[in-house]
């Protein structure tokens, strides 16, 4: 039952000077990272906060996979040992981002309503002992989890502690998908309401193809296995739906705590570059705060690109705002094939370049580590030997660091060029018969970033409907699925004066994923000037010549010009003679288009010519591998020069660095894998 302790009045948030509604515990830059303290005897609790508070650490998320301990048996709640870590924590400065646990419903919950177990598409029914194992269609489930996150709201939503409430976690992961019968229900009703009419249902499916033509919507089954590849339309209909369901358990929860926990912020932490089941687009408009994980992939050499394109990529969800980096690593992860270790002073960089790409703070998962379960081989800041050690000492001077970079709070990145980014696109592009088993959109787009983070430019990401006015260059890796909204919106970008360059397979299909009428590419044919007579696939390894030497693989095409003209032609290959890139002059501006896939060195000498026709200028003076990005507020400017090398480089930069308080003039000097953060003088 409740224990005595009266629940707290709900109080209002403080406004952040960036716009942010935070309270006052969290009007900092956060640090900290997941605390799972119910793993660790009480008596341990008080030293935790002595460490935390040696460490610098001001923000810990607690609670999230503790239903079972906060609900042993349905409807009876045990928060006492709650109650003593939220009053512990407050006690010593420590604020709290409090979870609902509702990603991991406890044993009694599945043992009462069976049907609530997660189906794969094949049809096997998956079982208890992991996370994420629920049906997001599921009436029982959606009933528990309501009533698990009333209870939280009731008795903790006015605690002083608390500083932000995260809803559930990682939603998506490590699918966004069930095939249950609540789900094939659920799934119905949705048809209903996004059709209304089973005709319109068929039209846009295209069910003349292949004898599928449904009389009901009661015919329509979910997208199982089927004899050969299933109808594409109705999968991607599918995606959307699993999307919104589990966008409608987060909006039922968030709608709880605004309810019965006014003026704190709700988030749920997003896993952008890396979770392709849900529409983050959809989801960034529904949180109050957006958040994210990132984990490096510890084998790829240059896994810090990667990290930037998703502190980049969260920026854009987040409107180009200030942002929160709810999880990282210390150090090495546990569900890789080699789980690497970070090497000395990565922790700092990694973390240093989310709060040079906007993020208001660096939280880890998870505090302490874990003596048993599935990741106690991850890394966290108090590792398994205590508080000792390199990644302990790093992790204190990390806590000086942050705390020294309070004043670049609310100042916003200053971004150079923009990239459209489509999660629906990115699933219509995944399912099957593509022409090619090369056509990846996450590689098309990491592939342009690699190349324009090289040139030392950072990247704002988009969505293809968003306002492109004001945005020197735009950049479309990968646009299969295009509306003629989206399409339309382009083309006012380019008629007004912007800078477009689009690579192959964009524009080739609607909502639906049919194609557009007429010739290729489709909805960008007029745009850009062109028609296509045939795509041309190449074999495995297989190259082709574009230009003066420029090396491509994977994709040709047979290219007529309808307005746009030839910059470069296929030297060789099946489309020997031919457009190979085209640049079409439009109204103010132009439409360059790539027909081929270009990477490394290649793709950037290519980008050098659209970015000098763009009027973008790429910084001249700066060491390679050497990250540099600016954020302004008003008229103070701080930059942040991060070296992923092992030498010693100079950043031209005059002012004071707020990690060492030393004055610099017209240039910093950054030490091997170190970071700089410089305060600009005026002028």
């Amino acid at each position: 039952m409740h224990s005595e302790r009266p629940r707290h009045a709900p109080r209002a948030a403080a406004p952040g000077a960036d716009g942010w509604r935070l309270p006052p515990e969290l009007d900092r830059i956060a640090y900290g990272g997941d605390y799972n303290p119910e793993q660790w005897p009480e008596e341990l609790w008080p030293r935790d906060v002595e460490l935390m508070r040696t460490a610098g650490v001001n923000l810990v998320t607690v609670g999230v996979f503790s239903w079972a301990l906060l609900e042993p048996r349905p409807g009876h709640y045990t928060f006492g040992w709650l109650d003593r870590l939220l009053d512990l924590l407050h006690a010593g400065g420590i604020a709290v981002d409090l979870a609902t646990p509702t990603v991991v419903p406890p044993a009694w919950f599945f043992q009462a309503h069976p049907e609530a177990r997660p189906v794969t598409r094949d049809g096997r029914v998956l079982g208890f002992g992991s996370r994420a194992g629920y049906c997001p269609s599921s009436p029982a489930y959606a009933e528990a989890a309501a009533r698990i996150t009333e209870q939280l709201a009731l008795r903790y939503g006015g605690h002083p502690a608390l500083a932000l409430w995260h809803v559930h976690n990682e939603y998506g992961a490590p699918t966004g998908a069930s095939y249950s019968d609540a789900a094939q229900a659920a799934f119905r009703d949705w048809l209903r309401d996004r059709y209304r009419d089973i005709d319109a249902l068929n039209e846009a499916w295209g069910t003349t193809f292949w004898g599928q033509r449904y009389g009901d919507f009661d015919q329509v089954d979910l997208p199982r296995e089927t004899p050969t590849t299933a109808n594409p339309a109705h999968r991607l209909d599918f995606a959307r739906f699993s999307s919104d369901a589990l966008l409608a358990c987060f909006r039922r929860e968030r709608d709880i705590l605004h309810r019965l926990s006014p003026g704190v912020p709700v988030t749920t932490n997003f896993m952008t570059t890396n979770c392709a089941s849900l529409d983050y687009w959809a989801w960034a408009a529904e949180v109050d705060v957006v958040s994210n994980d990132h984990y490096l992939n510890a084998e790829q050499p240059r896994n810090h690109i990667d990290l930037a394109m998703s502190a980049d990529l969260t920026r854009g969800l987040a409107g180009g705002g200030p942002w929160l980096l709810m999880e990282h690593s210390t150090s090495a992860v546990n569900w890789q094939p080699r789980n690497l270790a970070k090497r000395p002073g990565e922790m700092r960089r990694n973390s240093l370049a989310h709060i040079a790409r906007g993020s208001e703070g660096a939280l880890f998962f998870q505090w302490r580590a874990s003596r048993f379960g599935a990741e106690k081989f991850h890394s966290a800041m108090v590792p398994h030997a205590g508080p000792r050690g390199r990644i302990w000492r790093e992790v204190v001077e990390l806590g000086g660091d942050v705390a020294a970079l309070d004043e670049v709070r609310g100042a916003t990145v200053v971004p150079d060029v923009a990239i459209v980014w489509d999660w629906q696109s990115w699933w219509a592009q995944g399912l099957e018969w593509r022409p090619s088993v090369e056509l990846d959109y996450r590689e098309r787009i990491a592939a342009y970033y690699e190349s324009l983070w090289d040139r030392h430019l950072t990247v704002d990401f988009v969505a293809p409907e968003a306002d492109l006015s004001g945005r020197p260059l735009v950049v479309v890796p990968a646009l299969y699925l295009t509306t003629p909204a989206a399409a339309a919106n382009l083309r006012r970008y380019v008629e007004a004066g912007g800078t477009l360059l689009v690579s192959y397979f964009s524009g080739i299909v609607d909502a639906n994923d049919a194609l557009h009428p007429g010739a290729m590419p489709g909805a960008l044919r007029d745009l850009l000037g062109l028609e296509i007579e045939e795509f041309l696939p190449l074999r495995a390894g297989e190259t082709v010549t574009v230009g003066d030497g420029l090396r491509a693989d994977a994709w040709a095409e047979a290219i007529d010009l309808t307005g746009a003209a030839a910059v470069h032609d296929y030297r060789d290959g099946p489309a020997a003679g031919r457009p190979a890139v085209t640049r079409h002059e439009l109204g103010r501006g132009r439409a360059w288009y790539v027909s081929t896939r270009l990477t490394g060195q290649h793709l950037g000498r290519l980008l050098d010519g659209v970015l000098a026709d763009a009027g973008v200028a790429v910084p001249a003076d700066l060491p390679a591998d050497v990250e540099v990005v600016r954020r302004r507020r008003g008229g103070t400017e701080y930059l942040f020069a991060i070296n992923h090398t092992g030498d010693e480089v100079k950043v031209p930069a005059s002012g004071t660095d707020l990690l060492t308080g030393e004055s610099c003039a017209d240039t910093t000097t950054v030490p091997p894998g170190g970071v700089r953060v410089v305060r600009l003088a005026a002028g």
